[in-house]
């Protein structure tokens, strides 16, 4: 009950920064930029998000330890769990597990889960990385760094703390732990479930060690994930007609990854994009309304993947009873 009080009221207030956004910026000024845009949002829409959902979906292929799932429902799975996770209160979890639900008939469960640590773990290493590289590039091009530039860099810091500690977790065991810590607290999963866990730890543990080159892979697949929203920044911004440089749009993008980092633990981003654009934009001595426009395009191209997603997830047949025995699903 708590949990979904905070979650209605988290949202409430993330609802009225968007409407005190739009009143302080003028909605004919929100208006004016859809129409400068036009035909071309569909172009926006589709265009750099199929490429940046082909990076993600890389990204996750190289966390199997081979290559046990073809491309294409791969990339469904991904969507749809996407989709899940920005819709429902189960956020993050919820979309991980219709990820590995999907996959169910191609992989086992296990399997899936193992994989999907794996990626969450270099998608964060990555955004670590992109957004180290966005603070040495406002250090170095811009004359009079904002204070926004450091604080960048203590969530940098953060960060890196919270992926080594990540990675130091499931080293030793992070899926076993949290199932021993759940039989202490009264909650009897059965030997089943502790097999389960058992397995996804050493699965763990054996491609940390064993697979390199794909956790290599699937680091910079990511990375290139992060570039390609870099790009898409460039792309709007070109389109409603604030042309930036490629450098400031590395550096606006890596700055937003920062702030979304921080703000990881709200239960919905409403508002909280669209002011963190604002705050970055008018940090680096550009229009503020700009930002806004910026986010909403975004939030409109968001609305539009996550449709796609839910069709998808309805769309998903049921496997048969061989073919999970046969996975051990």
């Amino acid at each position: 009950m708590k949990a979904r009080l905070y979650r209605a009221a988290m949202l409430v207030c993330g609802a009225a920064l968007f409407a005190y956004l739009i009143y302080t910026m003028g909605p004919a000024t929100v208006v004016a930029s859809f129409q400068a845009l036009s035909w071309r949002l569909f172009v926006v829409i589709v265009f750099p998000c199929v490429a940046l959902k082909t990076f993600d979906t890389l990204a996750w292929r190289f966390s199997f330890p081979h290559e046990p799932v073809p491309l294409l429902p791969l990339a469904r799975s991904l969507i749809a769990g996407q989709a899940v996770a920005s819709t429902t209160p189960a956020g993050i979890i919820g979309g991980n597990a219709i990820m590995a639900w999907m996959l169910r008939d191609r992989v086992s469960l296990r399997e899936g889960l193992s994989s999907l640590i794996i990626v969450q773990t270099t998608s964060t290493a990555s955004q670590g990385l992109f957004l180290l590289l966005g603070i040495l590039l406002a250090r170095w091009t811009l004359s009079s760094p904002p204070a926004l530039v450091r604080v960048m860099e203590w969530l940098l810091l953060l960060e890196t703390v919270g992926v080594a500690g990540f990675i130091a977790v499931q080293m030793r065991g992070i899926v076993g732990g949290g199932y021993g810590l759940l039989g202490r607290l009264g909650f009897k999963g059965g030997a089943a479930l502790g097999e389960a866990a058992t397995h996804v730890d050493q699965a763990l543990l054996t491609f940390y060690r064993r697979q390199p080159r794909r956790l290599a892979l699937s680091l910079a697949f990511n990375f290139l994930g992060w570039i390609t929203r870099a790009g898409e920044t460039w792309l709007i911004l070109y389109l409603l007609g604030a042309g930036i440089s490629v450098t400031m749009a590395l550096i606006i993008e890596a700055f937003a990854t920062g702030i979304s980092f921080a703000t990881f633990f709200l239960p919905t981003d409403v508002g909280v994009e669209e002011g963190g654009a604002v705050a970055t934009f008018l940090a680096l001595g550009l229009s503020g309304a700009t930002g806004l426009s910026l986010a909403l395009v975004r939030r409109v191209r968001e609305v539009a993947w996550t449709g796609l997603g839910l069709l998808l997830l309805a769309g998903k047949r049921r496997p048969s009873p061989a073919a999970l025995r046969a996975q051990g699903a």
